[in-house]
Parts: structure tokens; C-alpha cells; sequence
């Protein structure tokens, strides 16, 4: 993994002074880098985040969000490698896992419109357009992603997607959340598109030009968003992102202050062992 460079600081306001003691539990989550090819190369999906939201408003993410209890429903239908694959691979139980996978897919459904599933095991759906109303439905939590599978006759794709990073909010937040990350692949005939509410802006970019825009500062990105960018950068195509076989383990950056502001470490960093629970830069006696 490349360092976070040390301008890559937090905004003001975003961690409170006093770590919360005990600190807040990590949320499940997941998150999920849809990729497509473009003859300049691979370009994967962005969305600004709403300002003014609880968490990362203004920042431009992945689609994702935290687990839902019924993610973890075992009558989904389901392809690909199955839940205790999932488990190993995120070093987790295998209902979490199952949970995570559903979670992925029904996210990137909700927040770009993407499908990953079909009518059986090796179609995917090519028109969502028929599955207007469900998305809604989803959102608004009215119908499970199992619920609506087994009424649309649709099995999840779980062989669409990949693991690939696992970070954990620093625990100087108020709202934490352990998001698994995954790969997948713009299904042929599918677009992604930008009705969600969370959203102001979506669009289409290659990992470099995104990191370029948050060097020249047009945008924020928080540090998990910027690792997985320069980890993308170095896949010319989706084939080579999707083969990539990745160790995962938990990362949980701490949160200093120096001169340029909050900056988060990771491990490694010599500041991390050392990052104070006060964030305040007040004298230490």
C-alpha cells in the first residue's frame, strides 16, 4: 500500500477533541469500486456526497453503506463463491460475510442503479429499468434484497465480485464503521447512474485524474478513498483489477494533529504507536 501523503488531512470539525472513551463501535459496512474499461483506460464510479451529511458530507466516495440485519436472510438466492469463501477471505463468521455480499450488491443497486444479479446462474441483467420501484422500495427499507430477488426471480451474482480491503473508521470518531471493500465490473449493458439522494454528483474517472483533482483541491477524499484510488491507478484494465488476489487485513488509521491540521496515520507510520486520545493542541501539562 502506498503512504497517505501527509496533506491529506481531515476536515475541520470531523473528529471531535476527546476520543470517546469507551470508543464508538464500528459498524459493518460495505463498499463497493465499480470499474469499467474506456480505451484510456479503467475508470471507476464516484459519487460526491451531499453536503452536510452525517458522515463524509461533501466527500467524494465509492457507493456503499452499513449491513442491514436482513442481508443476512439465507433463503438468497445465490451464485458464486459461497458465504464461507467470503468469511475466510474477510476473517469473519460466515453469516457476517453472507450479510456483507448481499449488503455490496444491494448498495451499488440503490446507490448507482447497478444490478449484480440475473435470471439464473450465468446471465446478468442487462435492462434494470423493470426494477424501478423495487430500488425505491430497497431504500426505503420496504422490501429486503432477498424479498425482492425471489419476487423478480433473479439469483445474486456473488462470482461479480471481489474482495479487496478492509478499513476500519479511527476510533476518535463518533460515527465508525468497519467497511469491506469490493471490486466489480460494470455489467454489459447496464449504466450507472446518479439517483440517489446522497448524491450531488456522480461521474466516471480514472484513479489518477481523481487523485489529480484532490491534489489541485476541487475535491475531498478521505483516506481509505484515496489508498484504493492509487491502488486502482496501477490496474490498466478491469481484467487485471478482477484478478488481482489480494491478502486482506483490518486497517484502522489513528488520527494526529500537526502543523497542517488532523492527519490520519496508518501502521507503520512512526507517529501511530505514539497518536495521542487528544486531539486538542493544548499543553500537555
Amino acid at each position: 500500500m502506498r503512504e497517505v501523503p501527509r496533506e491529506l488531512v481531515l476536515p475541520s470539525g470531523f473528529v471531535p477533541p476527546e476520543v470517546p472513551d469507551p470508543p464508538v463501535p464500528a459498524k459493518d459496512a460495505a463498499t463497493v469500486m465499480l470499474v469499467r474499461d474506456t480505451d484510456d483506460g479503467l475508470e471507476v464510479f464516484l459519487m460526491r456526497r451531499v453536503a452536510g451529511m452525517a458522515f463524509a458530507g461533501g466527500m467524494t466516495v465509492f457507493p456503499g453503506g452499513g449491513v442491514d440485519r436482513r442481508d443476512a436472510d439465507t433463503s438468497l438466492a445465490w451464485h458464486g463463491p459461497p458465504p464461507a469463501w467470503w468469511a475466510s477471505r474477510f476473517s469473519c463468521d460466515i453469516g457476517l460475510a453472507r450479510a456483507l455480499v448481499c449488503a455490496a450488491v444491494r448498495e451499488t443497486f440503490e446507490e448507482s442503479g447497478v444490478l449484480l444479479a440475473g435470471p439464473s446462474e450465468d446471465t446478468v441483467v442487462s435492462d434494470v429499468r423493470p426494477y424501478t420501484q423495487a430500488r425505491a422500495q430497497l431504500v426505503n427499507r420496504e422490501l429486503s434484497m432477498a424479498g425482492f430477488l425471489a419476487e423478480a426471480g433473479l439469483v445474486l451474482r456473488a462470482d461479480l465480485l471481489r474482495p479487496w480491503s478492509d478499513w476500519v473508521t479511527p476510533e476518535a470518531e463518533t460515527r465508525r464503521f468497519d467497511a469491506r471493500f469490493f471490486l466489480a465490473a460494470l455489467p454489459a449493458g447496464q449504466r450507472a447512474d446518479g439517483e440517489t439522494s446522497e448524491a450531488s454528483a456522480v461521474h466516471w474517472q480514472r484513479p489518477g485524474e481523481a487523485l489529480d483533482d484532490w491534489q489541485a483541491g476541487r475535491v475531498g477524499l478521505l483516506p481509505p478513498t484515496w489508498a484504493t484510488l492509487a491502488e486502482l491507478e496501477e490496474c490498466p484494465t478491469v481484467a487485471e483489477a478482477m484478478r488481482q488476489d489480494r491478502t486482506i487485513t483490518k486497517l484502522m488509521p489513528k488520527v494526529v494533529r500537526d502543523e497542517g491540521g488532523l492527519r490520519v496515520v496508518l501502521p507503520g507510520d512512526p507517529a501511530y504507536d505514539g497518536a495521542a486520545a487528544h486531539l486538542d493542541p493544548r499543553d500537555p501539562s
